[in-house]
């Protein structure tokens, strides 16, 4: 495997003397590429951001913005900073993370803000470009990361999926360890997604530590599962949280049955209680702010974000 993210062959990790290799590799790496870290870029490392709860915005609905344009919406609305698409037809593709995440990085510095979580596809070492995202974030002092989308297989049995998921996760926890970073596994609603009940989840990562690898908690897909046993969900991924995702919903009847449709906060099921019981515990990462509603154009957009966050920060106080 090359040192540098972004020459030679992509090469799959296998078993702990792969592992190893992964991260001898990549420490090597980082001292070459620390060399060529722009100044503003490395100063954003070392930016305090003082809030309990830095409240910053997924960018998705405005990945198509460059840095400045981002860093400019992102003041506007009064946010922290972002939680950047780094996927597949995100924000910044993969593998294009060396070149392209420095510059929006650098951008939000300038303006006080800061990239506070990524939002990847990784589901194990051996997703395409999985060590390129890994040593660009740590390069840049962005710690946390969102994982890719983990499935239970129509044909399987649940069980017998989660213990072949389990390796993988306790490589991704080795890897953020060495690294300086923290994964982040996000709980999804629906029939087929691993995540959905918690409990599942929980169960992969009770003995790894919560330091490396943890929940991206999303009390909106909570409350569609947990109904009234959400405050026991959020007890369970308690020790573990590395960020909280924020959307709310009303359930709506479709021609075929009951179904789930996205609000603005505050107009739907998200109960501001689980906010009050957040600053009791001991969590001190992002709030993120996710938009799965209508959100319209330009102006329209920007004041929804803003209409949100107002009500985030009422909850809050």
């Amino acid at each position: 495997m090359s040192s540098h993210p972004t020459s030679g062959p992509q090469r799959h990790l296998r078993g702990p003397a792969s592992r190893r290799q992964f991260l001898v590799s990549t420490w090597s790496a980082l001292g070459v590429l620390a060399c060529g870290i722009h100044p503003a870029a490395r100063a954003a490392v070392s930016t305090p951001h003082t809030p309990r709860f830095p409240i910053i915005g997924f960018s998705k609905p405005f990945q198509s913005l460059d840095p400045e344009q981002t860093s400019d919406l992102v003041t506007r609305v009064g946010w922290d900073g972002i939680e950047i698409p780094l996927r597949p037809k995100g924000q910044v593709e993969p593998e294009r993370a060396p070149d392209d995440l420095p510059r929006f990085a650098e951008a939000l510095r300038r303006s006080g803000r800061a990239i506070h979580l990524a939002a990847t596809d990784i589901t194990s070492l051996k997703t395409p470009h999985a060590e390129t995202v890994l040593r660009t974030l740590s390069r840049l002092g962005i710690r946390r990361l969102r994982l890719g989308f983990f499935q239970y297989p129509a044909d399987r049995s649940p069980a017998d999926h989660l213990k072949d998921l389990a390796p993988a996760l306790r490589d991704i926890a080795d890897a953020c360890r060495d690294l300086g970073l923290q994964a982040g596994f996000q709980n999804h609603s629906g029939d087929r997604q691993v995540g959905a009940p918690i409990w599942d989840v929980y169960s992969l990562l009770k003995d790894l530590d919560p330091r490396h690898i943890g929940f991206c908690f999303d009390i909106g897909h909570a409350t569609i599962e947990g109904g009234l046993s959400w405050p026991i969900d959020a007890r369970v991924a308690e020790p573990f949280l590395t960020a909280v995702l924020v959307k709310d919903f009303v359930w709506k009847k479709g021609n075929a049955r009951w179904q789930e449709s996205w609000c603005p906060l505050g107009e739907g099921m998200v109960n501001r209680s689980f906010f009050e019981w957040l600053k009791k515990t001991r969590f001190q990462g992002p709030i993120c702010q996710h938009h799965e509603y209508p959100l319209g154009p330009g102006d329209e957009m920007i004041s929804s974000f803003q209409r949100d966050l107002g009500v985030l920060r009422q909850w809050l106080q």
